[in-house]
């Protein structure tokens, strides 16, 4: 019904800890929710912007979310698909991992990066697994989303490689790129230990 709105911002505010930006369109105010990190990325208020959007319509209430781009919003459908996975749920996901390090968690059998999601647990993030990973996986080529080269670690040394760099202060997008940079460029077996990723991980992002 409505892909994107383009406007002024006119407020930012925190309602029970849900970040609402009041946009104005052609003299009509809109409130959109979006996520924490794409507030940190609007421009000032008074300023234009454009939220693509999806319109959530129930009985009681109709909400309206925002996002930065068609692929994050398209991704959000995709995650309320699955059975189990509410719009605060996505939105929640997509406020902990950056669009790439999320779409690649799933296809990549990373369910322990999903639950660093809140109110994600074991269960909900290995259901987001099984039902997504094929699909994302054909999806996000036709949305010219990057894919992870092929000498990236196995499943579960990358996730201790991630956990590890992630406690070291690193972000998720830091985290791919060197992934990626490393398998690409060193001779390390993806069944290397993950001591000997996370080393050269980080020689690579102290460069």
């Amino acid at each position: 019904m409505l892909s994107y709105l383009k406007g002024t911002i006119v407020q930012i505010q925190k309602i029970n800890n849900r970040v609402v930006v009041v946009l104005e369109v052609n003299n009509l105010a809109y409130e959109v929710q979006i996520h924490s990190r794409l507030h940190q990325q609007l421009p000032a208020l008074g300023e234009p912007t454009q939220l693509f959007s999806h319109l959530q319509v129930r009985d009681d209430q109709w909400t309206l979310y925002g996002f930065g781009s068609s692929a994050e919003r398209d991704l959000f459908r995709q995650l309320i698909s699955v059975s189990g996975i509410g719009a605060q749920m996505g939105m929640a996901l997509l406020d902990t991992l950056e669009l790439g390090a999320l779409v690649q968690a799933i296809v990549g059998n990373n369910s322990r990066a999903l639950t660093r999601a809140p109110g994600v647990g074991k269960k909900t993030a290995d259901r987001i697994v099984l039902e997504l990973k094929t699909k994302l996986a054909q999806w996000r080529e036709s949305a010219g989303l990057s894919t992870a080269p092929t000498a990236l670690p196995q499943g579960d040394i990358q996730e201790d490689v991630e956990m590890t760099l992630l406690a070291l202060g690193y972000s998720e997008g830091e985290i791919i790129q060197a992934l990626q940079a490393v398998g690409e460029t060193t001779a390390l077996a993806k069944g290397a230990a993950a001591e000997d990723w996370i080393r050269e991980s980080i020689a690579w992002l102290s460069r």
